[in-house]
């Protein structure tokens, strides 16, 4: 099931299942998973794009593999907020997914996690080829800090 809220989605999620956070581009999706306690996000891997059968078959695995309990996908607004071309295409793949399973599906303000990635790595001195390597998987990881931290900030309240 798909969540526009982020709200409904923490509510929908089964204790103490990990989260997977994907950050879609055209060629790659980057992969980050959290701990069981939905603290903190760690970047896995990158899967290189074919056809979305196979891409949505790899994911699977990986979310079978570590008990995953929802996944959250980066939404690429424009600077305005706006939702585009990338935003169609990031909503028809979660579509697509929830089609194929169960788990709770929502969505993650995008804007600049890539441009975050970029400057953590830079500052961690990585060479260009090893950005380019890990970049999506770390941007993945902001995609799903970020929802992790508004999911622990809701249930302080």
């Amino acid at each position: 099931m798909i969540f526009e809220d982020i709200t409904e989605f923490a509510g929908a999620l089964p204790a103490f299942r990990a989260l997977i956070g994907l950050d879609l581009g055209e060629k790659t999706i980057g992969l980050a998973v959290s701990d069981r306690q939905l603290s903190v996000a760690s970047p896995l891997s990158t899967i290189r794009r074919t056809k979305f059968t196979a891409d949505a078959a790899e994911l699977l695995k990986v979310v079978a593999a570590r008990e995953i309990g929802g996944i959250v996908l980066g939404l690429p607004r424009n600077m305005d907020g706006s939702e585009g071309p990338r935003c169609q295409s990031t909503r028809a793949f979660a579509r697509n997914l929830s089609r194929l399973t169960d788990l709770p599906i929502s969505f993650w303000d995008e804007r600049l996690s890539t441009v975050a990635a970029e400057r953590a790595l830079l500052e961690a001195d990585t060479s260009r080829k090893r950005r380019s390597e890990v970049i999506d998987h770390v941007a993945a990881g902001f995609i799903l800090q970020g929802t992790l931290d508004r999911i622990g900030h809701m249930r302080r309240k």
